[in-house]
């Protein structure tokens, strides 16, 4: 099958979405499929304010619709809702085409703790983008039962995975840090609650690993906070599995890959009980989540980190792609009914992993 994706989200960003559709196309492609995708690169763009390193396409239009009748897609996925997004949505519906979409961000939530937007204004917008999909996907149940309470329709969820060779638990890992070591991993911005992390009363040494727009003001006032820039590959696999506790202080995230990155680890993790943990952590046993992040973050370090690993031995990118399979339509014809939700899946028999 020839699937075409869209996204407004591509390196070199670090995000989840942009780590979500890499290792989807990469799963597609190895079970057979021709995939081909849409992206700022090569395109006109402008820097998203006080975001730098996210670029915006300009005059998306003509470009989408070329490359939309070039490829001529047996399905198309829209993924984001920016100026490729909306490009490919006005291309496709001109087109007679159906398509899907999904939902990785929580902007109503984002926008509104940046700027004074009412968050009913931003959903209207994007229950508007999201109405002509003939499936839009979500991360959790959680999410899909916020955004049916807020009029959205024909959700399904899509579940995410976790490089579980890369990120492993390493027992010779050792950070020249006094213990215990407490991490943060993602965008530094006021949406993602970082100063939450940076002010909570904890002993030990807390790891700030990311940047982003709120980095140099948060640097001048936690110095106490080690801020380690962004790290890829070994070098972060080698951070999360040296760290005691993964603390997340989102209240914003749709799903949070991050958590799973650090349970792979044997890390087990505090956060909110919000949307995006309450659907990824399991209370008591791989994390926990409380109100006061210094509580969950108590409870968190005195978890055994053995179930943290086995939670997310369960989450495979191949499983997540063959649910995304699962909810693409055929874009010149009739909508499948889709299958049951694929949540998790155990680990295939025969398959070692320690």
């Amino acid at each position: 099958m020839k699937i075409a994706i869209v996204t407004d989200a591509w390196r070199p960003q670090t995000n989840g979405v942009v780590t979500t559709l890499s290792r989807t196309a990469a799963c597609l492609a190895e079970f057979g499929h021709d995939v081909t995708m849409m992206t700022p690169e090569g395109l006109r763009t402008i820097a998203c304010p006080s975001y730098p390193e996210i670029r915006l396409a300009l005059f998306a239009g003509r470009p989408v619709r070329r490359w939309l009748a070039a490829e001529a897609p047996d399905a198309l996925h829209i993924a984001t809702e920016g100026p490729l997004g909306l490009a490919a949505r006005a291309a496709a519906i001109s087109a007679g085409l159906r398509f899907t979409t999904s939902y990785h961000t929580q902007f109503p939530q984002y926008l509104s703790a940046r700027y004074p937007i009412p968050r009913g204004l931003t959903f209207r917008l994007l229950r508007g983008f999201h109405a002509r999909a003939a499936r839009t996907m979500v991360g959790t149940a959680q999410v899909r039962r916020e955004l049916r309470a807020q009029g959205f329709r024909n959700l399904v969820e899509w579940t995410r995975g976790v490089d579980t060779n890369l990120f492993r638990p390493r027992p010779e890992a050792r950070l020249p840090y006094a213990g215990p070591v407490l991490i943060y991993v993602g965008r530094v911005a006021v949406e993602k609650g970082v100063e939450d992390f940076c002010r909570v009363a904890a002993s030990g040494t807390k790891l700030v690993v990311g940047d982003g727009p709120q980095l140099a003001e948060l640097r001048t006032r936690y110095p106490q906070v080690v801020f380690t820039g962004f790290k890829f590959g070994e070098e972060l696999a080698g951070l999360l599995a040296g760290a005691d506790c993964l603390v997340f202080p989102s209240r914003t995230d749709t799903f949070g890959l991050v958590m799973l990155e650090a349970m792979a680890s044997g890390v087990p993790v505090a956060a909110y009980p919000v949307t995006g943990p309450i659907d990824v952590v399991r209370h008591g046993q791989t994390g926990c989540l409380d109100e006061q992040l210094d509580k969950a973050i108590n409870g968190a370090l005195a978890l055994d980190r053995a179930p943290c690993r086995a939670q997310a031995l369960e989450f495979r990118w191949e499983n997540a792609t063959r649910q995304f399979l699962d909810n693409l339509v055929d874009a010149h014809g009739a909508v499948r009914a889709p299958s049951k939700a694929l949540r998790r899946v155990a680990v295939p028999a025969g398959r070692p992993e320690s």
